[in-house]
């Protein structure tokens, strides 16, 4: 399912009607825990949290002139995703987040490579979601993007 938006809240609403608060929600959460430095804005017809070109020129290998991923929301066709790059980039992240995920989930962790699936939209863990959002810096991710993904 994908949403041609403009504007974050161009893609907020039109999310279906019981995703518009969770995912303003999710929003709200890790911009509200970010570290400073990333921008956010549309980029691959999801709400994306990125370095902007400013900070790393060079921008995002598979396409330069997309500047480089974060941490992304999506409304799916069955369940709202939020993709951390983070995860996929650096084990030990993957690991606490792993061990954390029961302890403030109520349901099983639903997950991929960078994608935690949300198939119910009561049980986002949200304090979870802040705390994985205020884990790496601007400058940590640059770091562990180019030392683990861009080859």
């Amino acid at each position: 399912m994908t949403i041609d938006a403009q504007t974050v809240e161009e893609y907020i609403s039109k999310v279906p009607d019981d995703r518009k608060e969770p995912i303003a929600k999710l929003r709200e959460t890790i911009k509200n825990n970010l570290p400073r430095g990333f921008e956010e804005g549309i980029n691959y017809k999801m709400i994306g949290f990125y370095v902007p070109h400013s900070v790393y020129p060079s921008g995002y290998h598979c396409d330069p002139k997309l500047p480089l991923p974060f941490i992304n929301i999506a409304s799916q066709k069955n369940y709202v995703a939020l993709y951390h790059a983070g995860i996929y980039a650096d084990k030990k992240l993957l690991d606490w987040f792993i061990a954390e995920y029961p302890k403030q989930a109520k349901t099983k962790l639903d997950m991929g490579k960078s994608c935690i699936r949300f198939k119910k939209m009561d049980d986002i863990p949200y304090g979870l979601i802040a705390q994985l959002s205020q884990k790496i810096t601007v400058d940590d991710w640059v770091s562990l993007y180019e030392k683990n993904i861009k080859r």
